[in-house]
C-alpha cells in the first residue's frame, strides 16, 4: 500500500507597482480599525486568491501622502497570469488605488530591502486661491518666494550627510523611511545651545539629487521639489521642504543649512511641511535583485 504525499505549495513572489490618492487613508501600514493602503492590497488579494500574505511596501507612506510609484512584494501560491491579477485588483480594490503593473520577481526580492534608490515630489501651489480640485495634492502657499534662494538650499543637501535634524523627534522612528502621519510642526528655531547628539550610522543618507522648478499650469504656478537619494528618515522630506521654504522667505539664509545639518538636533531645522503635497514619485532596483 502506497502512501499519500503531500505537497507542499509552491510559492512565487510578486512584484507591483501601483499609485494611489493617500487622503482618506492613515498611511500604508496596516492599523487596528483604519483604512490603509497595505490593508486594502491585502484584503483585496485575499477575496481574489484566497491568500492572504501581507505586502510589503517599499517604504510607509503617511496619511495623507500620495504615490505615483509605490513598490509592493509578497508571496502567492495561486497560479495566475499577472495581466488577470493586476486587472483583478484593479476591480476589487477602492478607485484611489490602482494597479500599474503586475509580474513575478526573484524569490529574494523585497519591495524596502531590494531598493537602491527612491524618488519624491513636493508640491507647492504659488496662486492666491488654491482650486478645490488641487487642494489635496498641493500645500498651498502664495507668500513671496525667493526661487534663486529655495535653488541654492536644495543644492546644499546633496551628497552624504547626516539628517538626524530632518527626522521625527521620536528616536524609535527616526532609522525608517518615508512618511507617518503628524501635525505641522512649528516650533521656534533656536540659534545656539543646540543639543549635539552622538552620530548613528542610520542617520547618515546619500541625497543624489535636489532641485525646485517652477511650473505653470491651467490651475496657476506650482512650485514643484524633486529629491532622489539612496533612503529617506521619518518626515525627513516634509522637513526639508519646510525648512527651505523658510530660507525662500528670508527666515533663514542658505548658510544656516550647514550648521543645521551639524547640529544634528530636530529643533535646529524647519516646521513639517504638511502631508497633502508629498508624493512617492517612483523606486529603483538593482535589475540582478529582480
Amino acid at each position: 500500500m502506497t502512501e499519500d504525499v503531500q505537497t507542499s505549495p509552491i510559492f512565487q513572489t510578486w512584484k507591483l507597482i501601483l499609485a494611489y490618492d493617500g487622503t482618506e487613508f492613515r498611511g500604508w501600514q496596516v492599523q487596528p480599525g483604519q483604512r490603509t493602503i497595505q490593508g486594502e492590497l491585502q484584503a483585496a488579494l485575499g477575496r481574489i486568491t484566497g491568500e492572504s500574505p501581507l505586502p510589503q511596501g517599499s517604504g510607509r507612506t503617511d496619511a495623507g501622502v500620495h504615490a505615483l510609484g509605490q513598490v509592493a512584494s509578497f508571496p502567492l501560491a495561486a497560479p495566475i497570469p499577472a495581466e488577470n491579477l493586476q486587472r483583478a485588483l484593479n476591480r476589487t480594490l477602492p478607485e484611489s488605488i490602482r494597479i500599474l503593473e503586475s509580474r513575478t520577481a526573484r524569490s529574494a526580492f523585497h519591495a524596502r530591502h531590494s531598493a537602491v534608490a527612491k524618488s519624491y515630489e513636493y508640491r507647492i501651489f504659488r496662486e492666491a486661491i488654491c482650486p478645490p480640485s488641487l487642494a489635496r495634492y498641493v500645500c498651498a502657499c502664495s507668500w513671496p518666494m525667493d526661487l534663486c534662494a529655495l535653488q541654492s538650499s536644495a543644492r546644499i543637501f546633496e551628497g552624504e550627510h547626516d539628517f538626524l535634524s530632518f527626522a521625527a523627534t521620536d528616536p524609535e522612528l527616526a532609522n525608517r523611511d518615508n512618511d507617518r502621519d503628524a501635525e505641522p510642526d512649528q516650533r521656534p528655531i533656536p540659534r545656539e545651545g543646540f543639543l549635539v547628539k552622538p552620530p548613528t550610522a542610520p542617520t547618515v543618507k546619500r541625497i543624489f539629487s535636489s532641485t525646485w522648478d517652477e511650473q505653470t499650469t491651467e490651475a496657476g504656478r506650482l512650485l514643484v521639489y524633486r529629491v532622489r537619494g539612496s533612503g529617506f528618515l521619518h518626515h525627513m522630506v516634509r522637513n526639508l521642504v519646510g525648512t527651505m521654504l523658510d530660507v525662500g522667505r528670508g527666515r533663514l539664509r542658505c548658510d544656516q543649512i550647514p550648521e543645521i545639518l551639524a547640529a544634528r538636533n530636530r529643533a535646529a531645522a524647519g516646521p513639517t511641511a504638511p502631508a497633502r503635497g508629498l508624493f512617492l514619485h517612483s523606486v529603483e532596483y538593482d535589475e540582478s535583485s529582480e
